[in-house]
């Protein structure tokens, strides 16, 4: 048996097995082509560090896995650039996406989840995915953005297909992406005309100052910002209660005393991550990846998840700690492509945690855990959703 198989419906099972039998191992991607699955930390570690595996898909031999194709206007983004663009437009989203400005959103975001959880009321049965993981982070983004709230829902729509697309509906990725590009269009357009308090104005504003943004990369930042901010949070947020859910000891000690949350922040997003895998990479030569030579051109995939759940660096990985020290997970990157949005998908899931166990002292999960659905995706880690009662 190949030992991949099942990765997509059971992939830390795969994960472990690929870990102490191949750690660098051959595999097709979602397109049907062939790419490296590397799972152990250290040499994901050391990938995701190593200048000479970029994210350029120019550099990437014909017939290789590329990922999810884009058009221009959408793909000019972080997650496909190397220096000296990545640092010129990163430099620029650092400058708008400060930690100050971050730490000014703690109170909204609180503001969001109680309005949120009162339209649950105190007592009932919902999908908490639905009602509450989902809902979070488009608002937060969103109001950070200025996108107007009529369009939120669509928005929600497209990128749900765009993370994990339905292969019996061939088109439906096609018809999201030329919907967004689209919406964005529109967006940019009003942006300019009435440029208003939002981070939107604030980049159209940063590329007249010195280092500018071609239009296609302004749009796609926006795209970026917008689905990484919304897409990855409201995966963390959900698989964080539901470890909490299936963990009861680990609930009862976050319960007694919520102080721990910015601490067991890092634990959740170590145990069960947002995303599997980091972008696929591009060799400019022929490397060696744990004892594996790997052509130039040839596709890498960084098993984040499998790192973090790599018992040589994790004790007893599988199992959810809130004493553990996480620190030095993978599941938000390493080196120059860290996620800059770290900080407030941190602050959000804590937030979201606290107000959630504060309200609603009786959550419970109202289905077997075995029988919860999972994305049906290689990157993305999330659930489509999450029975409770309260």
């Amino acid at each position: 048996m190949d030992p991949a198989a099942g990765l997509v419906d059971h992939p830390y099972t795969v994960y472990e097995r690929l870990r102490d039998s191949a750690p660098v191992h051959r595999v097709t991607g979602t397109d049907g082509n062939p790419a490296w699955l590397v799972t152990r930390y250290e040499d994901v570690r050391e990938a995701l560090a190593n200048p000479l595996l970029v994210l350029d898909k120019r550099h990437a031999l014909p017939g290789s896995y590329q990922g999810l194709s884009l058009p221009p206007a959408l793909d000019a983004n972080l997650l496909n650039m190397d220096p000296p663009d990545h640092t010129r437009i990163r430099r620029m989203v650092v400058r708008v996406f400060t930690s100050r400005r971050v730490e000014q959103l703690r109170t909204p975001i609180r503001e969001t989840a109680d309005r949120l959880l009162d339209a649950l009321g105190t007592h009932g049965r919902a999908d908490l995915i639905a009602a509450y993981a989902a809902p979070l982070p488009i608002t937060v983004i969103c109001d950070l953005l200025g996108v107007p709230g009529e369009h939120r829902r669509d928005f929600r729509v497209w990128t749900d297909v765009l993370a994990a697309p339905d292969p019996a509906r061939p088109g439906a990725a096609r018809e999201a992406v030329g919907a967004l590009h689209a919406f964005f269009t529109r967006l940019l357009s009003d942006k300019r005309r009435e440029p208003a308090d939002d981070l939107i104005s604030d980049l159209i504003a940063v590329r007249d100052e010195g280092d500018r943004l071609s239009e296609d990369e302004l749009m796609s930042l926006v795209f970026l910002i917008l689905f990484a901010g919304y897409e990855n949070t409201v995966q963390l947020i959900g698989n964080a209660v539901l470890g909490l859910l299936t963990h009861p000891g680990q609930l009862a000690l976050l319960r007694a005393d919520p102080g721990r949350l910015p601490a067991a922040v890092e634990e959740f997003v170590r145990h069960d991550g947002p995303a599997l895998l980091a972008m696929r990479r591009f060799p400019v030569q022929d490397l060696t990846i744990g004892g594996v030579t790997v052509a130039a051109g040839e596709t890498v995939l960084l098993s984040l998840s499998a790192a973090n759940r790599d018992p040589r660096r994790f004790p007893d990985p599988d199992r959810l700690d809130l004493d553990r020290d996480a620190a030095g997970h993978l599941a938000l990157g390493h080196g120059i492509h860290y996620c800059v949005g770290a900080p407030l998908a941190r602050l959000e899931t804590e937030i979201a945690l606290g107000a959630l166990l504060e309200r609603l002292p009786d959550l419970a999960l109202d289905i077997d855990p075995a029988e919860l659905r999972w994305r049906p995706s290689m990157r993305a880690r999330g659930l489509l959703a999450l029975p409770v009662t309260y």
